[in-house]
């Protein structure tokens, strides 16, 4: 059972999605200022805040398993380094190819410096907005087959569109997502109310 202080925090965090969605689609000129406060508490009220996500690969074994998992995947409409924080493991578009989506760890966001282990690299910093994204298995090659930012280089936190809080692998071996210690205390109000293994693992292809 929820408690009180769970709910709490669960409506807090959902009227401050429902707020960022109706702002977003404002800026954007989707709806008109009258229909912002319509848009808003739709949202809140009819709206979820996690969706589900189907992942095949192996490139986030063995945090994701290395074949495929169905993940809960909190969404976060606008992003910025408020919302998403290194150690998230976040859904992101893939900047090869804006129709598919990865699924990368969070490694560094703006104002990081970034030193490769190759000495032919020069040193850089993360511009405003940006973060770099790693694959978290090791045993892949990093250029070849890890598809991340050793690869494509930095992505715009704009890219990412949720940070996965749980992961299905069979219907018996599943269980949260490691995230980072601050972003796994935000969603865990979002994990009591919306999980529900039952319909994730009628969604995940076996």
């Amino acid at each position: 059972m929820v408690s009180a202080a769970t709910w709490i925090r669960y409506a807090v965090g959902k009227l401050q999605y429902s707020a960022s969605i109706g702002w977003k689609n404002y800026k954007g000129g989707q709806i008109t200022d009258r229909e912002l406060g319509d848009t808003i508490w739709k949202n809140f009220f009819q709206g979820k805040l996690t969706c589900l996500h189907y992942n095949k690969g192996e490139e986030m074994a063995p945090t994701l398993g290395d074949q495929s998992c169905t993940l809960l995947v909190r969404k976060i409409p606008w992003v910025d380094p408020k919302k998403v924080f290194v150690g998230d493991v976040v859904l992101l578009k893939d900047p090869i190819n804006s129709e598919d989506y990865l699924v990368r760890r969070l490694a560094a966001i703006e104002g990081y410096e970034m030193v490769s282990t190759d000495e032919k690299d020069e040193p850089f910093v993360l511009e405003k907005d940006q973060c770099w994204v790693l694959a978290d298995n090791e045993n892949v090659k990093p250029k070849q087959e890890a598809k991340d930012s050793r690869t494509f280089g930095p992505v715009s936190l704009k890219d990412i569109v949720g940070r996965a809080i749980y992961c299905l692998r069979t219907a018996v071996d599943h269980g949260p997502v490691n995230n980072s210690p601050f972003s796994m205390d935000l969603d865990s109000p979002v994990l009591e109310v919306e999980l529900d293994v039952d319909e994730m693992a009628k969604s995940h292809k076996a």
